[in-house]
């Protein structure tokens, strides 16, 4: 028996392997997710109709003009080919722009940021159609839900009914992160202080899976999570079930949750503090923070100079490393707070050092001109 023979025998148990494979990429359930499976199809088809001809020459060439046919043409002077030219350019061209305009269409057709108008291939969206709002937290190394419409919150647990558009929300408490359910839609960035998201639906009931596409860190390969596609009357248990067993997610419950854990087990909160998905985005969950939106308030109205010398730690926005301050030690944006001026957006305390007496450009955000309607969320 050869050795050749013998190899051969040896990787056969990994085709067997490999038979096992959950295709979930190819075969999803949610309708973003099969659209998505299409295009990498009719992309791939319309890349085979280059690459095999060309590999289907080369074995060709290889063995009409091997040195044993003494039949073939041998030409060593000859050097273009009008004909053979128009070939080799067009044939790649065409393929290019059929691919151009595919993947052009395709891009905006399922960018996630597009509200869906259908539920699958065969039914459009009804136009009173109310979308299921879903708020996704990527946190050290386990995911948190929030549900606004039902005031409920789970770690590690999402629902959605089936035919039912999905609108999602994404950021991250911590470093970059990907939200990924291969069987409901494509990967989607989640990045603190920024908010992505994703529109999608799930067609089909069950349970599918949901993990982190992006390393992260140590805990990065237990970042996992199951997706459960319901029934309307199953997912009415199933936010019952989340109000019946969850406790009350407050700040001070989170802030133990944002720190870094592995193999975190499901857990449900029946209700959750006002504004804390907005702070959490916004990185001021902490006491004393101050806001994303506040931050780029001042810097819209025009900075705030020297005057801003005591907002240091309240920019410090590494949850790892931050240590509890006393409410005393930090200093608002509009400097102490007064009976009459609670939290004013103009910085008014001075560094102990800092010079009476500013020039016109440095006096804060108060430049003419200016305007911010946007209100800082609350601390």
């Amino acid at each position: 028996m050869s050795p050749k023979f013998l190899r051969c025998l040896t990787l056969m148990p990994l085709a067997g392997l490999l038979g096992g494979c959950n295709l979930v990429v190819m075969h999803p359930s949610g309708d973003i997710a099969s659209q998505q499976s299409d295009l990498i199809v009719a992309a791939t088809v319309l890349m085979l109709l280059i690459v095999l001809p060309v590999l289907f020459l080369v074995l060709f060439f290889a063995w009409k003009y091997r040195q044993s046919n003494t039949d073939a043409k041998y030409d060593p002077d000859w050097h273009h080919s009008t004909g053979l030219e128009l070939v080799i350019w067009s044939a790649p061209l065409a393929i290019i722009i059929a691919l151009g305009a595919l993947t052009w269409v395709s891009a905006h057709t399922l960018d996630p940021y597009r509200p869906l108008d259908r539920i699958d291939a065969e039914r459009v969206l009804p136009e009173n159609a109310q979308p299921l709002q879903v708020e996704v937290v990527a946190l050290d190394w386990k995911w948190l839900f929030f549900y606004p419409q039902y005031g409920i919150a789970t770690v590690n647990e999402l629902a959605a009914p089936v035919d039912a558009p999905i609108n999602f929300k994404i950021t991250s408490a911590t470093v970059m992160n990907s939200f990924y359910v291969p069987a409901l839609a494509g990967q989607i960035y989640a990045m603190a202080g920024m908010e992505t998201q994703l529109h999608a639906v799930i067609n089909k009931a069950g349970e599918y899976d949901g993990f982190s596409a992006n390393y992260s860190g140590a805990g990065f390969s237990h970042m996992n999570f199951k997706f459960h596609g319901l029934s309307e009357r199953d997912f009415d248990a199933w936010v019952m079930k989340v109000r019946t067993e969850g406790t009350i997610l407050t700040r001070d419950d989170y802030l133990k949750i944002e720190k870094p854990s592995e193999d975190e087990p499901v857990r449900y909160f029946a209700s959750y503090d006002d504004g804390l998905y907005k702070n959490i985005l916004n990185m001021c969950v902490r006491p004393g923070k101050m806001c994303m939106s506040e931050m780029m308030h001042i810097d819209a109205m025009g900075g705030a100079g020297k005057e801003s010398a005591h907002n240091v730690e309240r920019l410090k926005y590494d949850a790892h490393q931050m240590e509890h301050r006393t409410e005393g030690s930090l200093v608002p944006a509009s400097g102490p707070e007064t009976e009459g001026n609670p939290q004013a957006t103009k910085p008014q305390a001075r560094a102990p050092d800092a010079e009476q007496k500013t020039a016109p450009d440095e006096q804060g955000h108060t430049m003419p001109g200016m305007h911010h309607d946007t209100d800082a969320p609350d601390h």
